[in-house]
């Protein structure tokens, strides 16, 4: 996984926009609208987010249109998949011990 794609959610209002443009496309002015800050900070956040390849720009006439690409994001699942069994491993002993503890308490 690219650690860009972790470092430009970090922010939140990259992370609102993100979320946004889940639902579908939108122009700058329709994000800043929904977010309640101006058009240029959502402009800037948008750079950074199509510099890490998780939005793209569609130009139509005179206004630009923001989407998600899916790549970045499956990657970061997959990422994520790999920390699943460990954690499930760890829940599990941790399971173990509490029964056992219950025994023992109960005898």
């Amino acid at each position: 996984m690219d650690i860009t794609t972790l470092s430009a959610l970090a922010d939140p209002t990259r992370l609102q926009i993100v979320e946004l443009l889940r639902e579908g496309s939108l122009t700058v002015g329709e994000i800043a609208d929904r977010l309640h800050i101006r058009q240029p900070q959502v402009s800037k956040h948008l750079k950074v987010l199509n510099e890490s390849h998780i939005v793209e720009v569609r130009p139509e006439a005179n206004r630009r249109f923001y989407k998600l690409r899916p790549e970045p994001l499956q990657e970061m699942e997959s990422w994520l998949k790999t920390f699943h069994s460990l954690w499930e491993d760890r829940l599990d002993r941790l399971d173990d011990y509490l029964q056992e503890l219950q025994k023992d308490h109960l005898n």
